[in-house]
């Protein structure tokens, strides 16, 4: 994402606006040539690559989006930036500079210096090291000296939907309050946007179902008692785990500090599925762990009328939402859910159970790993209402037909 110094916003009313660039010949162009300046310097340095961006850039007025660009491109999702040194270099200054403390400084003893330790290290390594591989790194790990040893080109259309993208998402980090409408969609998006908040650690609550959709109300970073920019930046990565969702629009509530009126100012910002804006993030991957990849596996080798459907129901629970792992429907309608409990993090665990009981659904199988602590969790299942199934190492089919057939 950009730091805020390269987010360009303008204010209509209360609305504010982020800079959008259009895919049009021009900004292809620019894209194009600094694509093509990363590819030309890779095994330079970061502090190369910057003078050569600084001539690029020129005093052209738009130098804002060449440095917002360039930002991108030296992100870790394109390029990779490495230490190259023949020692950790904080080890190799110090070695250097206490054979150089034994003799009067002059530039013919500070060669034989780095000759002296070249030899030393080629014996002890085992590896032939020159005295420029010293000279070198001796300050690799300063950010300039970095090289840039990596960089996975991006097409100049990805490179300007990305910055798009980042555009929005600094919006968010103004932000004290998120209003999403996800409406009426497949299920499985729900799931990827659910994952998502509960992987940033976003505060939210959740109302409604998969019938009629869900609006989730999520406080921004400006809400909180102390502004995190950490926080900041975990909320705008939401925007593109929610542009894998077919129907869905958001209002944010703004609160910024004006740096020259020095007052503090409020304003809105509203979005929809029709952005045109487009996710880096992958699609929503098959499974949630190996165990029930491997059970789903183990399933369809299987003979019996009972059909497995992942992640199909939608259970909604006060300020929350409950997604089963899996759906067995039977032909003559019969049908069980199925949530698969191996996580082991206490915090998981109590909320996990929580939800089962809140849910109120007896038409759940809980299967738990024996591998879990469930007493240091401090989770009791006495008053959890559904069937549950004990596993050790992996969930067998056979046993939860098992309890299929009791419940007939």
């Amino acid at each position: 994402m950009l730091p805020s110094e390269l987010l360009i916003h303008r204010q209509n009313g209360e609305a504010v606006i982020p800079k959008h660039l259009e895919l049009n010949e021009a900004n292809r162009a620019i894209a194009t040539e600094l694509i093509r300046l990363f590819q030309a310097v890779r095994g330079q340095t970061l502090g190369e690559l910057d003078r050569h961006l600084q001539e690029l850039e020129g005093d052209t007025p738009d130098y804002r989006i060449r440095r917002g660009l360039a930002h991108l491109l030296k992100s870790e999702a394109f390029s990779k930036f490495e230490i190259i040194s023949p020692l950790e270099p904080q080890s190799l200054r110090e070695q250097v500079f206490s054979l150089a403390a034994r003799t009067l400084p002059s530039p013919l003893q500070t060669e034989q210096t780095l000759s002296q330790l070249a030899a030393t290290l080629s014996q002890n390594l085992e590896r032939e090291v020159v005295p420029q591989q010293i000279q070198a790194g001796l300050y690799a790990d300063l950010m300039e000296n970095r090289i840039l040893t990596e960089f996975e080109a991006p097409t100049p259309e990805s490179l300007l939907h990305r910055y798009n993208l980042s555009q929005v998402q600094g919006v968010f980090y103004r932000a004290s309050e998120v209003k999403i409408t996800a409406h009426r969609n497949d299920p499985g998006q729900y799931k990827l946007l659910f994952r998502y908040l509960k992987l940033f650690r976003l505060m939210a609550y959740i109302e409604g179902d998969a019938d009629h959709g869900f609006t989730i109300t999520i406080d921004g970073p400006t809400s909180l008692f102390s502004e995190t920019r950490r926080y900041g930046l975990s909320f705008a990565k939401l925007l593109p785990a929610l542009l894998h969702v077919t129907q869905w629009s958001l209002k944010a509530t703004l609160h910024w500090q004006d740096e020259f009126a020095k007052t503090k100012k409020t304003g809105q910002f509203s979005l929809d599925a029709d952005c045109e804006l487009v996710s880096h993030y992958k699609p929503d991957r098959a499974y949630d762990s190996m165990i029930e990849q491997a059970f789903a596996d183990r399933w369809s080798s299987l003979k019996t009328d009972w059909l497995l459907e992942r992640e199909v129901d939608l259970i909604p629970i006060p300020g929350s939402v409950m997604i089963p792992d899996f759906r067995l429907v039977h032909p003559d309608g019969r049908s069980w859910l199925l949530e698969i409990v191996g996580y082991w993090r206490p915090e998981y665990l109590r909320k996990k159970f929580s939800q089962v009981r809140q849910s109120g659904r007896s038409d759940l199988i809980l299967a738990i790993s024996e591998r879990l602590n469930l007493e240091k969790a401090g989770v009791k299942l006495g008053d959890v209402p559904t069937p549950i199934l004990w596993f050790k190492d992996r969930l067998i089919p056979k046993d939860v037909l098992a309890i299929l057939d009791k419940a007939v």
